[in-house]
């Protein structure tokens, strides 16, 4: 999840191509993305790998140019 320059959130799964989501606040956006992954997940079950990725951690990580 990060903070929106517009303004709000947004919420991305990596391991889900695609599978993104925004809304107003944190309360708001930990429900959208859940809605989100449960959505992702029912219409691509035919087309995702038998054994998928297995997370293992998210960073941020900050690197000056």
């Amino acid at each position: 999840m990060e903070k929106s320059e517009d303004g709000g959130y947004v919420a991305f799964v990596p391991d889900l191509p695609g599978c993104h989501t925004q809304g107003d606040t944190l309360e708001d956006i930990r429900k959208y993305i859940k809605d989100a992954i449960q959505l992702y997940l029912e219409v691509e079950k035919d087309y995702l790998d038998e054994e998928p990725t297995k997370f293992v951690s998210a960073e941020m990580i900050q690197v000056e140019v």
